[in-house]
């Protein structure tokens, strides 16, 4: 299948009439044995393998202070809770997420550009990267809403164009992960097939898909199935860890209704050779601060 705006091939059909499975037909692990990086080729078979690769500490306690400290600045800074990268809480109208956030916070900037960071992206993907998408999340506590299963390359292929599945995700905590306050989940293993989802996407879906999504969301039955073949793990540890995750795996986080708030910075790599076209599932594009136009190599 070819779409008609972009002249690309469709490797992943999705938002049709009826959900399609569809084997993946990228690479997990881009980089070649040779490709330098601070990734053990362990821990790469084992992302291969999982889709995931969980890290104790990233950072160290001292810098865990130093991000908790500019996320706290920028959630309550009015201007910032005005700006459009912004998004509310639908009921308790506090901020959940901050996008593009290493444009507006030279703090998150220099953590996109850590080595420690981009050069485990540059390895995984065997390119130089850019950052397709950026933002804190948080997740206070008392009933802070969840996300539901997806997986982020179904919007980001239907809604901002990329074509392959050469990106990696990073979530970096900043306040510990419990077992109980709403942490991430992921299918091992499921993001070896690609699940397109039924339903045509609406103009501007964005602006509601950021709050409580709707447009690619899998069904009770599909998500049964792979749960039941490919289990859930749930990610816990302290401030300061990671979880790097390919951009197929099936995941979500729930609710959290403990007193202990959850937050992280959420880095989206994406290699300069897979950079974005037109939508293959969307009317529009989605703004640049969610989906990025600037290709520009993380240096």
């Amino acid at each position: 299948m070819t779409t008609t705006t972009t002249n690309v091939t469709d490797l992943y059909p999705t938002r049709g009439a009826t959900e399609v499975a569809t084997p993946r037909q990228d690479p997990v692990v881009w980089g070649s044995p040779d490709t330098p990086g601070p990734v053990s080729q362990g821990d790469l078979q084992a992302l291969d393998r999982d889709g995931f690769l969980a890290i104790d500490q990233l950072i160290g306690p001292d810098e865990v202070e130093v991000y908790q400290r500019e996320l706290e600045r920028l959630t309550t800074d009015p201007a910032i809770r005005e700006d459009e990268r912004s998004i509310v809480e639908p009921q308790s109208k506090e901020i959940r997420s901050v996008f593009e956030v290493h444009r507006i916070s030279e703090v998150f900037a220099k953590l996109v550009r850590d080595e420690r960071v981009v050069g485990r992206a540059r390895q995984i993907l065997g390119s130089d990267v850019y950052v397709h998408q950026s933002r804190i999340n948080v997740k206070p506590g008392f009933g802070a809403s969840g996300f539901y299963w997806h997986s982020d390359f179904e919007t980001w292929h239907a809604e901002d164009g990329l074509s392959n599945m050469r990106t990696i995700s990073v979530s970096i905590a900043l306040t510990e992960n419990y077992d109980t306050n709403g942490g991430l989940m992921i299918m091992p293993g499921s993001h070896k097939t690609f699940l397109g989802c039924a339903g045509a996407t609406p103009k501007d879906n964005y602006k509601k898909s950021l709050q409580m999504q709707d447009a690619g969301i899998p069904s009770d039955e599909a998500l049964t199935k792979m749960a039941s073949e490919y289990g859930v793990k749930l990610f816990t540890g302290k401030a300061g860890s990671a979880t790097w995750f390919d951009c197929n795996c099936m995941h979500g986080s729930g609710d959290n209704i403990t007193p202990f708030p959850r937050s992280n910075v959420f880095i989206v790599f994406n290699s300069v050779e897979n950079t974005a076209v037109e939508p293959f599932s969307a009317p529009i594009r989605r703004p640049d601060f969610i989906g990025a136009r600037d290709f520009t190599p993380v240096r």
